[in-house]
């Protein structure tokens, strides 16, 4: 039975709160009191409402406000506007349906396509339905001319068929999988070499390989430029002396890729060892001052040089010597005395100028006493959206500025920072937290880089968080010193456009001779941004500071704000600034030209690539690009960065967009951080809209291998959880947020426990991250908005949260409905922060406001629930049992053996519920909640639970924790 959606254009002079009343539904007869129930907003004037169950209605829209429709009947999805209904959307083209199909090579050659159901005309065809054009390469297509919707499914007409398939965009269709654009297309080629051209000892077998299957390789050894008449590659190619080796390919669609070199130097008596150092203490924390020596050794006998940083930043041939002479036998410099947390940086070169680069971080400062991280419970919040304890760092990025009436821009992107954050502490710990999630502090570039996730400078906290008195360091301390965490979010798959500072260049022109159609240099005028587009908190306007950026764009770091001197692209050879001179050069990514060093080369995230493991390789968006996270340097660079902020008081870390690295890759960095950090508690996210079990249990439509649950395991079978054990990673729970939209936020149950049988496919479920929305995603309107249910629905959901297994993680404002129904980022084209989820909290933490903000019913039922929590272990620690879900309650036991806490638990959504569970332990109850005593004698225990409240029946407990508030009484 499908549910009813219906659809209203509200017109302009109606108040915008939109109500549905409904009656005499059917096939189950229901009514609202009028006005009736709140539609959903959709945007641009539209508003939904989904009957659960319901397959017809009699319906009238109105505004609350005496304004309404006519009486009104629908059975199918429809739209109402200007008192007439539409089975499509009105205000949309008409899109004909266009499929393909793959034939498989085992069926026949006549390819038929049967339909039903075809939306917005209904059409059916007889079996086995009409043939498809072939188009090549065992391609078919289809086109639905009066459809943009359709069920239908494949057959040969012979007996082979495929599944009942549906389709509203124009797909491709390929072993059981569907693709946004055709996944045979070959790509551009990108021409790869192993081993790499580089210096060796003696002769080298060179095997080249291309992007496509099919490609044609092309080289030459003469260092001459290779063509298609060049010698074609068919074995491994042999070099015996120095050689510059150049290679082009060519796909079957004769497209030619770019041209790549590989220079090989072989030579006997070269030195390819780096020079080492070592320190006679190893990085850590430290309770009381220490003194640390370094000591060099190298091959060769040539005297070699040492510098050295204590202040953080990258050494180089100007900074302090700390040692020099011959390393041969070991060369020991001087002790160097650390009483704070520093971080020690050195640069060594050796005699003909290998390079070495090598940080050690010390920690000398107070530190949480250890405990198991899922006794805790944590607040998530952007840091430069929560409150502003320093306007004088504050900065607006280039995209989506807010402006005033005046035409003032207000609201800096950059507002909160870190002396907010030390400041607001307190009402952190008042609301019962005990650990803190904080978006990546490190310095960040990009257009719209205030969330932290588009890092250029692994080693350095932005500066637009710091302030003189307010460092990173010190909001570890101070929250340390009121018994909170820092959790640290941590990116390792990408970078931002820019490459990272000091290590890899990303070819680009200075935005600030970048000009936009219609407009002139230095006369653009976009808030702050006066003249050009370049930084305008830069003494020379711009973005890019990159120390090995080559010497043109050198020139122009430190010289010409007003971006007005022309400048040739050496890419192109014309002259910059000029008006709509191509973007791409200043903000797009040529990805076969990226530093291999550093990047991967696999082109950027497409159609069904989003569900398939060319996610692991190819890039997120043009201002996330795609890390070569296998490569030592890479891996170098990633894990001792962390790890200094792990010596500095960083108690955990949460890992950004983990399924865009594969597995037992990712788990190289997370093993490292925790040999250096034992105990520390890593969790990631793996974002999916449904149940996540990948290959388990054919409800998903991608591989295991992506999925969750697989990165919290050990094995190498996709299909059975088992096979391994905890891999010591966890995950946020996206199975069970995905259950949201069609549950809790209708005020039910329905589907959890369904969710919560699994448990057993993670490596521990009791460790995962559970909550109802974050910056990302959201309950409602296909994941993309915060919840907007009832209040009550809310409560009733944090109930759930707060009792079932793992670690219940809270998003900034939940504690007040805080931009209830808002997009939690960005969606129309001139949207602004303010009107989306990750608005600036601040206003609500202000003096005059935040007595109105603690007193909220929510803030005071979440403030609650953590003093619950934290009374009672088996709430923290223990598996799940007896779990039972009936759509308005649910009822299940915890029990932690170790603390000897066994709980019996009953929660309600909607009204009161009769709760009864059997084989239990026999004895006294006490409910946490109310205070009620039960004794049981016969393993059954039974009590009621209040609507939208729970039953925490404690065995031996201490009784009522806490006060009674609006939903937990």
């Amino acid at each position: 039975m499908a549910d009813l959606l219906v659809y209203f254009k509200r017109p302009n002079f109606w108040h915008q709160t939109i109500n549905i009343y409904y009656w005499n539904t059917q096939p189950s007869s229901s009514t609202v009191q009028w006005p009736g129930v709140p539609m959903t907003a959709e945007g641009n004037n539209w508003y939904s409402y989904r009957f659960s169950g319901i397959e017809a209605a009699n319906i009238v829209f109105n505004d609350g406000k005496r304004r309404k429709t006519a009486d009104l009947w629908r059975n199918q999805i429809g739209w109402f506007i200007k008192d007439t209904w539409y089975d499509r959307h009105p205000e949309t083209p008409f899109q004909p349906l266009i499929v393909h199909f793959k034939r498989p090579i085992t069926w026949q050659q006549t390819i038929n396509i049967y339909c039903w159901d075809t939306w917005p005309s209904s059409q059916t065809s007889s079996w086995p339905g009409v043939p498809m054009t072939a188009e090549g390469n065992n391609w078919y297509r289809y086109e639905f001319r009066e459809a943009e919707a359709a069920n239908f499914l494949f057959n040969d007409g012979k007996g082979e068929q495929t599944k009942d398939l549906h389709r509203n965009r124009e797909g491709w269709y390929l072993k059981r999988s569907w693709y946004d654009e055709n996944p045979d297309k070959p790509s551009i080629p990108v021409i790869s070499a192993i081993p790499k051209g580089a210096t060796y000892l003696d002769s080298q077998r060179i095997i080249l390989s291309s992007s496509n299957e099919n490609d044609t390789i092309y080289y030459t050894t003469d260092g001459s430029e290779p063509t298609v008449n060049s010698t074609p590659y068919g074995q491994p190619i042999v070099i015996d002396n120095s050689t510059t080796l150049r290679c082009l390919g060519c796909n079957i669609l004769g497209e030619v890729g770019a041209i790549s070199e590989f220079i090989y130097t072989i030579d006997p008596n070269a030195d390819l060892r780096k020079p080492t150092i070592t320190s006679s203490i190893d990085s850590g924390n430290y309770p009381e001052a220490i003194a640390p020596n370094f000591t060099i050794t190298d091959l060769r006998d040539a005297a070699i040089i040492v510098y050295y940083t204590n202040d953080g930043t990258e050494p180089s041939r100007k900074s302090n010597i700390y040692v020099q002479g011959k390393a041969i036998n070991g060369l020991t410099g001087p002790k160097m005395i650390v009483n704070n947390t520093t971080n020690l940086r050195f640069l060594v070169i050796d005699g003909i100028g290998h390079e070495t680069y090598a940080d050690f971080y010390y920690s000398v400062s107070k530190t949480v006493e250890g405990k198991e991280f899922r006794e805790e419970t944590i607040y998530f919040l952007l840091t430069t959206r929560f409150y502003d304890g320093d306007p004088s760092n504050n900065f607006f990025c280039r995209d989506r500025i807010k402006f005033n009436h005046y035409g003032q821009a207000e609201d800096p992107h950059w507002r909160g920072d870190f002396k907010g954050l030390i400041q607001k502490l307190d009402y952190i710990k008042d609301l019962g937290f005990t650990a803190i999630w904080i978006t990546p502090p490190i310095e960040n570039r990009s257009g719209l880089d205030y969330h932290g996730y588009h890092g250029y400078d692994w080693n350095r906290i932005d500066p637009r968080l710091e302030s003189p008195d307010a460092t990173y360091q010190d909001l570890i301390n101070e929250a340390h010193a009121r018994g909170l965490k820092i959790i640290q979010d941590i990116v390792v798959n990408h970078s931002c456009q820019y490459g990272i500072r000091g290590k890899v260049w990303i070819d680009h022109l200075p935005i600030k001779y970048y000009v936009p159609h219609g407009l002139q240099q230095g006369q653009i005028n976009y808030g702050p941004y006066h003249g050009n587009l370049g930084n305008y908190q830069s003494e020379f306007r711009e973005d890019n500071d990159n120390p090995v950026a080559p010497q043109w764009f050198k020139e122009r770091q430190n010289s010409d704000p007003q971006g007005c001197v022309p400048l040739v692209d050496p890419v192109t050879g014309e002259t910059v600034p000029r008006e709509g001179y191509n973007p791409n050069r200043f903000f797009g990514i040529d990805a076969n030209n990226l530093d291999p060093e550093w990047y991967h080369q696999d082109g950027f995230m497409a159609g069904g690539d989003w569900e398939s493991i060319a996610i692991h390789t190819k890039h997120l968006a043009g201002d996330t690009i795609d890390l070569a996270t296998r490569r030592d340097n890479v891996k170098d660079y990633l894990i001792n960065a962390i790890c200094r902020y792990l010596d500095m008081g960083v108690d955990a870390l949460r890992i950004d967009t983990v399924k865009h690295v594969e597995r037992n890759n990712l788990l190289e960095y997370i093993n490292a951080w925790k040999a250096h950090k034992p105990g520390l508690f890593v969790f990631g996210e793996n974002l999916v809209k449904g149940t996540g079990w990948g290959d388990l249990f054919g409800d998903d439509n991608a591989p295991s291998c992506l999925r969750p649950w697989w990165y919290t395991r050990l094995g190498d079978d996709a299909k059975n959880p088992a096979s391994g054990g905890d891999s010591g990673l966890s995950v946020l729970d996206f199975s069970l947020f995905s259950t949201f939209r069609d549950n809790v936020s209708r005020g039910s149950f329905q589907g959890i426990g369904s969710i919560l049988a699994k448990d057993w496919v993670y490596g521990d479920a009791t460790q995962l991250v559970t909550f109802l929305q974050n910056h990302d995603v959201g309950p409602d309107n296909d994941f993309r908005f915060r919840f907007q249910g009832n209040t009550e629905w809310a409560a009733a959901t944090y109930n759930l949260l707060w009792t079932i297994r793992g670690i219940p993680c809270l998003y900034y404002g939940e504690e007040i409905e805080f931009m209830k129904g808002a997009p939690q980022d960005i969606i129309g084209n001139d949207d602004t922060l303010d009107q989306t989820g990750r608005a600036y909290f601040g206003d609500h933490l202000e003096d005059d406001k935040i007595q109105a903000t603690q007193s909220h019913p929510l803030y005071q039922h979440i403030k609650r629930l953590n003093l619950i929590r934290s009374r009672i272990p088996a709430l923290q620690k223990a598996p799940m049992s007896q779990v039972n879900e009936w759509g308005n309650a649910m009822s299940f036991v915890r029990e932690d053996k170790a603390s000897d806490s066994y709980v019996a638990v009953g929660l309600t959504i909607g009204g009161e519920q009769k709760i009864k569970i059997n084989k239990v332990h026999n004895g006294t109850y006490r409910d946490a909640v109310t205070g009620n005593t039960i004794n049981v004698n016969n393993n059954t225990i039974s009590f009621s639970v209040k609507a939208n409240s729970a039953g925490i029946y404690v065995l031996n407990g201490e009784g009522k924790i806490g006060e009674d508030g609006a939903y937990l009484r």
